[in-house]
């Protein structure tokens, strides 16, 4: 919401609650799924309704927007990564909080393990009742979405031809760091942003750099009408967060 809100007065930027997250769920907190990567592209398309667009993804997004684009370049126009997991990969690790959720067999114990891992015991105990209960109502999407990542690999490199610009924190973990300077070397022509005190959360937590540095750079790089989009808002969608 901090990111879109730094964008939203150059462009039209579409936010949407990932399926089994947030708004997406029915009035008892649950989505049916399925939460493999091809229902999640397919809600992004619907979503798009044949607007071309740049697509931004944070971690997990990061791989629905690569997705996206590998199975339908038409509506892509460019794309922006940070810290997206390469869990198929097989140097992987499996000691990250995605993995420690993934061994749950009890999806809201794994969404709270995750959350625990993510931001520190201290600070999970410190959240409302309300707010600890949605966390783990998700954990049916994150397990699902991490297990299906981990087995199938969604894209693949000779299948994205679009401008990409691949980032990280420089405090990052060691896994992401490591994920996205291969990335880099997959796409020779795309552009490495290294965010430099930044962490996991850095699209959140410093949402003013994020824009300038990731954001601002593919809008660069994708070209009109998004690179000449300073003072209006265009007809169709110039980010996807």
């Amino acid at each position: 919401l901090r990111l879109s809100r730094r964008l939203d007065d150059r462009f039209c930027v579409l936010r949407y609650d990932r399926r089994g997250y947030g708004r997406s769920v029915d009035a008892t907190g649950v989505h049916p799924g399925p939460f493999d990567m091809g229902a999640q592209v397919d809600d992004l398309v619907t979503l798009l309704a044949g607007r071309r667009a740049i697509l931004v993804g944070h971690s997990y997004g990061g791989d629905v927007a690569m997705t996206a684009a590998a199975l339908h370049p038409g509506l892509v126009a460019g794309i922006a990564i940070y810290e997206t997991p390469l869990s198929w990969e097989p140097w992987w690790p499996r000691t990250t909080a995605g993995a420690v959720a993934r061994s749950d067999e009890v999806p809201g114990v794994a969404a709270e393990h995750f959350m625990r891992r993510l931001v520190g015991d201290a600070l999970w105990e410190s959240l409302p009742e309300r707010t600890r209960a949605t966390r783990r109502r998700e954990g049916a999407a994150m397990v699902g979405e991490l297990r299906d990542l981990q087995a199938h690999q969604p894209w693949s490199p000779e299948q994205i031809r679009c401008p990409l610009v691949v980032s990280r924190g420089s405090d990052g973990a060691g896994h992401h760091q490591r994920g996205m300077d291969l990335v880099h070397t997959w796409f020779p022509d795309s552009r490495l942003v290294v965010l430099d005190g930044c962490r996991h959360d850095a699209p959140m937590g410093n949402s003013e750099l994020f824009a300038s540095s990731v954001v601002d750079a593919i809008v660069a790089d994708a070209g009109a009408p998004w690179s000449t989009a300073v003072s209006r808002r265009p007809e169709r969608p110039a980010a996807e967060n």
